[in-house]
């Protein structure tokens, strides 16, 4: 696993500077345009919007930054540079393949998180000491959507796929996932799918751990919600990766 991870390393070495930067100049234009000059005019009730969105903002950018890398990158792997298949020639199997591409995505998610958050604390958007546990709820939102596309990305012969991914799943989930205001002010129906997205608990246990607001209990549901997303997608993508890699 460190060998192959090592590899997703040593080939973003020299992207690490322009990842850097957007990774700090995301959250500045997002919370100064959306927290900031939007947040001017809304009202929720004495909470400042920007305290609201910034935890949402931080969850969804976790899913995006996961969505990404565990797409193309992983039929680029296959198909294009054939890293995978270089790697199984070597003593590395399947799992190390996977998890060292999947600990690759994790240090991605991390790395973009912990600046998400050093940005909200410089806009004054946490109000508990409990908002540093924030980060690793994004992480762990972040990688419940890296296993499942990790999954799904294996078995596509056509990039098609993730642009349909991204419309059809990864954008509405941004919009209507709690993200930008609450779920509640959807129709009943969207309201109830909206609860069973990865995403919606991800910002949720972000928001309520940014505002103080957390409770074990529901800390726990969430986390554990995320976990099983995780933990579901490493399995089946774990089945996928050896049938196309033939191992």
């Amino acid at each position: 696993m460190t060998r192959a991870f090592e590899y997703w390393l040593l080939t973003s070495r020299h992207a690490w500077a322009t990842t850097l930067l957007s990774n700090v100049l995301n959250p500045v234009l997002f919370l100064a345009a959306l927290g900031v000059g939007l947040g001017a005019l809304v009202d929720l009730g004495g909470l400042p919007y920007l305290t609201f969105v910034a935890p949402g903002l931080l969850a969804a950018t976790a899913m995006q930054i996961a969505a990404a890398e565990a797409g193309s990158p992983v039929r680029s792997a296959l198909t294009w540079t054939k890293a995978y298949h270089a790697m199984v020639a070597t003593p590395l199997d399947v799992r190390d393949v996977l998890h060292g591409h999947l600990l690759w995505i994790l240090l991605r998610v991390a790395t973009a998180s912990a600046l998400y958050a050093a940005v909200m604390a410089a806009f004054g958007a946490f109000r508990s000491p409990w908002a540093l546990l924030a980060v690793p709820a994004a992480v762990l939102t972040g990688m419940a959507f890296a296993a499942p596309i990790a999954a799904f990305a294996i078995t596509q012969d056509r990039d098609l796929a993730f642009a349909a991914l991204t419309r059809f799943a990864i954008v509405p989930m941004f919009m209507f996932s709690g993200t930008l205001f609450p779920v509640e002010q959807l129709p009943g129906a969207l309201e109830t799918i909206a609860y069973v997205t990865p995403l919606w608990h991800g910002v949720d246990l972000a928001r309520d751990l940014s505002l103080g607001a957390a409770d074990a209990g529901s800390a726990l549901l969430h986390a554990g919600y995320l976990a099983v997303w995780v933990a579901a997608g490493a399995v089946l993508a774990t089945i996928t990766f050896r049938r196309r890699l033939h191992v």
